[in-house]
């Protein structure tokens, strides 16, 4: 079995930046096994900054060429976590 990559998308902000990192992940969409979307959120206010974790399961290359076209785009950073 391969190693696990679990990636963290830090989103600076959404409504700026979503439509590049929508599109982003698409591109590499039969690569991402599992998405989750994290954000501060409370009766009558969301904020506009969010988290997103995702599995990862093309490979070390693949993830390496995707983390470079996010971190391309302003507002973003991403970290990883690999688990053998």
């Amino acid at each position: 079995m391969s190693a696990r990559l679990i990636l963290g998308v830090n989103v600076g902000s959404f409504a700026k930046n979503s439509g590049e990192v929508q599109k982003v992940f698409s591109e590499y969409g039969c690569s991402i096994r599992t998405r989750l979307g994290l954000h501060e959120a409370t009766e009558g206010a969301c904020d506009p900054k969010g988290l997103i974790l995702l599995e990862f399961v093309g490979g070390k290359q693949k993830a390496d060429e995707m983390i470079a076209k996010l971190t391309a785009i302003q507002g973003i950073d991403v970290k990883t976590m690999s688990f053998d």
